[in-house]
């Protein structure tokens, strides 16, 4: 398109930001151009290109911003969403709002990329030919093949007991054997990541004393990691290593890892799951579906035939589900649904999704805008509170407190928790027992009474005294990586802030007005404690009980809470839980909660 001197953009849509940027960096490579230059950039949450480059890689939170003021995307002349199969909530906006465009713009091009989903959904979803005349199709399948080398699947006899000691026991093996090639593991969560990595350095240690086996290189890969850091998996190892990969699904589709031979599959996805009984999202682990375990095996055929080692049984594989439920069925539909309304659409219901969610979680999320403040009674958007709600890419109850703190004089404080809130794991989990024990002493240090979200801003203060120096987190076993992330995001919120004029002020030692400014925005997750000994919702009356990894675990139970989520593992866990004055509820939230209420 760029070679016919097509006129305006060409914009590529990605769900992850490694994947925007080191595909502009591929691409502008290959055209000998400078990336964020004028023929390639990238535009990704607090980092785009300042000029408007012919071929612009932007993850789907920046085309839905850019949609805000450019509703025909009349700077586009041609736009890709790429990786679709991954079927993410902003994905399935997208496809509904570039529809209704392309009813606008028939001069606009869309092409919709896929690994696996079904295509022919997608041309009917797409299609606007309603003669029965294939000729006057609107929508076409196109297959492109790609190269793929013979992959050898092994699966175990009998289920593992724990997925992730399984997964470095592995690879060990495939170290110790004959067998050339990279390693490609694929676990749920940073901190499985991050355990496997500890694991595995501490064992390529011993590989280096022993100089009996080839070296380990060890590197892990998920989204909250500094992109410079997600780099390195795409660079050879050093000469006499071989390279490991330790990753979440971020490396199933999205980026390709080049020199894997053998892939370490656990079976296993940790995927958000919204409970409209709970009003709470929970993050589960579910078993993988067939096609993603597809995806991760062709990983391993890339370059060569592979190998993929798969940590649970042949039959346990027959039984997976086909496809991943799209996110738009089980998610928290809150931000996005003030996102469409931000676009002009006043009648959700009649919105074209690919999927349609469930009415309950529509309902849902209505119900929180309103209590929000951010649509009124005809739930059209409030002004100005409403659309620079929408302007924020995160939970609204976070953008409510940002918005709020400058009223409270606490902004500083607030950026400070709602950044920490934005990344996966504050604390590095030794794994020897005396490091542990270690650990938990040193926490303690910053621990306060009032909960979890001060303590994170004690633990920040403490890192940027320290100049955020690595030798401070290593002493008090927090994870430098994730808050060098959170010094990122913090500067990119505040100058959010600024540009909304709110104002940037500290609250000094007193915590009273950060207690408040929380409520203003955590009013809906507040609960309280039974005479039971468990604490109950104040919506819903559902039972729910501290995670152990909250401060607050082992210390007297108060009476009165606000936390951030839940998980859902044994049990309905609170996680980052704050303490409150239940007088509060009803000063800042009258219109949620009335002081004449009693709860048993």
């Amino acid at each position: 398109m760029i070679e016919a001197e097509w006129p305006g953009q060409i914009g590529i849509c990605e769900p992850r930001r490694v994947a925007a940027i080191s595909l502009a960096n591929r691409v502008a490579d290959e055209t000998g151009t400078l990336v964020q230059g004028d023929m390639v950039g990238y535009a990704v949450r607090f980092d785009a290109c300042k000029n408007k480059p012919k071929i612009k890689y932007m993850t789907e939170g920046i085309l839905l911003r850019e949609l805000m003021s450019d509703p025909l995307l009349k700077s586009y002349s041609a736009i890709m969403l790429d990786e679709v199969h991954e079927r993410t909530v902003y994905t399935d906006i997208l496809m509904g709002l570039v529809k209704k465009i392309l009813k606008k713009r028939s001069d606009l091009r869309l092409i919709v990329a896929s690994a696996t989903l079904d295509a022919e959904m997608l041309q009917k979803f797409f299609n606007n030919n309603s003669t029965g005349d294939r000729k006057k199709d609107t929508a076409i399948i196109m297959s492109v093949e790609g190269r793929q080398y013979p992959v050898d699947v092994y699966y175990v006899a009998e289920p593992v007991p724990c997925y992730v000691q399984a997964s470095v026991e592995t690879v060990l093996k495939i170290n110790s054997s004959k067998d050339s090639g990279d390693i490609l593991v694929f676990l749920t969560g940073q901190e499985e990541v991050d355990r496997a990595v500890r694991l595995l350095n501490e064992h390529a240690s011993l590989i280096e004393e022993s100089k009996k086996k080839e070296k380990m290189c060890v590197l892990p890969m998920y989204g909250a990691l500094p992109y410079h850091e997600q780099l390195k998996v795409f660079k050879s190892a050093p000469s006499g290593h071989r390279k490991v990969v330790v990753a979440t699904n971020i490396a199933e589709t999205s980026v390709t890892i080049p020199g894997i031979v053998h892939v370490v599959d656990c079976g296993f996805v940790k995927l958000k799951w919204f409970n409209d009984d709970t009003h709470t999202n929970s993050l589960i682990v579910v078993p993988i579906s067939k096609s993603s375990a597809d995806q991760r095996a062709g990983r391993a055929g890339r370059e060569r035939p592979g190998k993929v080692y798969r940590l649970y049984t042949e039959e346990d594989a027959s039984k997976l589900p086909d496809e991943t439920p799209p996110e738009i069925v089980r998610s928290d539909l809150t931000y996005p649904i003030l996102q469409i309304k931000a676009f002009g659409i006043a009648n959700i219901l009649k919105f074209d999704f690919p999927s349609p969610p469930p009415m309950k979680n529509l309902k849902s999320a209505l119900e929180i805008l309103y209590a929000l403040e951010c649509i009124d009674i005809q739930g059209e958007l409030t002004k100005p509170l409403g659309f620079n709600m929408a302007e924020f890419a995160m939970n609204p109850l976070y953008t409510k407190v940002l918005l709020s703190s400058g009223n409270f004089g606490c902004s500083e404080e607030i950026l400070t928790i709602i950044s920490m809130l934005q990344v996966e794991t504050i604390f590095a989990k030794p794994s020897s027992g005396s490091n542990s024990i270690k650990a938990r002493i040193q926490k303690r240090l910053f621990e306060v009474e009032e909960g979890d979200l001060i303590t994170y801003l004690n633990i920040f203060n403490g890192f940027v005294q320290s100049e955020t120096s690595q030798g401070f987190c290593q002493k008090n076993f927090l994870n430098y990586k994730s808050l060098q992330r959170v010094v990122q995001i913090r500067e990119g919120l505040k100058r959010m802030l600024q540009n909304y004029d709110v104002p940037i002020a500290s609250c000094l030692r007193s915590t009273e007005p950060i207690l408040k400014c929380l409520v203003k925005g955590l009013f809906p997750n507040a609960a309280y404690l039974h005479h039971s000994g468990v604490y109950k919702t104040i919506r819903g009356d559902i039972e729910l009980f501290v995670h152990p990894d909250s401060i607050l675990y082992t210390i007297p139970q108060p009476q009165w809470v606000i936390f951030c989520e839940v998980v859902h593992t044994s049990k309905l866990y609170m996680k980052d839980i704050t303490v409150i004055n239940s007088e509060w509820l009803t000063e800042l939230a009258p219109h949620f909660y009335h002081r004449t209420t009693h709860y048993d």
